[in-house]
């Protein structure tokens, strides 16, 4: 029996960097993944699209799209869904978040800037309109709160509440003159992260991806989104 392909589907960037960063974590996937077939598809921004990447492999072979999203919203269970409804045998895994071990990795970005015990840390995500895509965002400010031993609060960088400036403002008129560590849940540089630092945080850690090797975790939350469909029936693990 062939091993299905792998076929991770980002949100797409018009940054380079962006763009970059995305094509090492799935070259790092590949090297996880030794006689599967790994391939990059987007869903937004960039070529080549959902029915593009599929088409580009063999007729009728088995597919696992994993979607390199934080979240699981209007992308994922409206947008992917259509995209290969007339695809059997492509099964959508899970988002990639929330996930314990990307708290791990927000830990280690944050542990980069020194944040201090008085610090507020304020988890940037950017939003949407999906309500089951916000209580994944909120369950991750969750994670890491666990993962850190102190409050986060998140802010939307669009389409939610609180929008991230006024979660930066709150934090600052709860207790005024400490330091507002705004903590990046993006995937990758690009639009995002620029709102993110147009946020009013005084310090902002880095995405998840940038141009060092991505973090080992990183990578294996994408294999296993990819292992946990192959016992799978064929259809949607959503």
């Amino acid at each position: 029996m062939t091993t299905p392909a792998l076929l991770g589907i980002s949100h797409g960037t018009a940054s380079p960097e962006g763009q970059a960063a995305v094509r090492a974590l799935v070259d790092a996937v590949a090297e996880r993944l030794p006689g599967t077939t790994v391939r990059l598809g987007h869903v937004d921004v960039q070529q080549p699209d959902v029915a593009a990447s599929i088409d580009a492999l063999p007729a009728g072979e088995s597919i696992v799209l994993v979607p390199l999203l934080l979240s699981a919203g209007y992308h994922v269970h409206v947008d992917l869904r259509e995209a290969t409804a007339a695809h059997p045998h492509v099964q959508i895994s899970a988002a990639l978040g929330p996930d314990g071990r990307l708290a791990d990795v927000l830990a280690a970005r944050l542990a980069e800037v020194g944040p201090t015990d008085d610090d507020a840390i304020v988890l940037a995500v950017a939003g949407s309109s999906d309500e089951r895509a916000v209580v994944d965002c909120r369950r991750m400010g969750d994670l890491l709160a666990d993962r850190l031993g102190r409050p986060v609060t998140v802010g939307f960088l669009s389409a939610a509440e609180p929008r991230l400036a006024d979660a930066v403002a709150q934090a600052r008129s709860d207790a005024p003159g400490r330091r507002v560590v705004v903590s990046s849940y993006l995937l990758a540089p690009g639009y995002f992260q620029d709102l993110a630092a147009a946020g009013g945080g005084d310090v902002l850690t880095r995405p998840l991806l940038d141009a060092d090797e991505p973090a080992p975790a990183l990578v294996q939350v994408v294999v296993d989104r990819y292992l946990a469909c192959l016992d799978a029936p064929v259809a949607s693990t959503l």
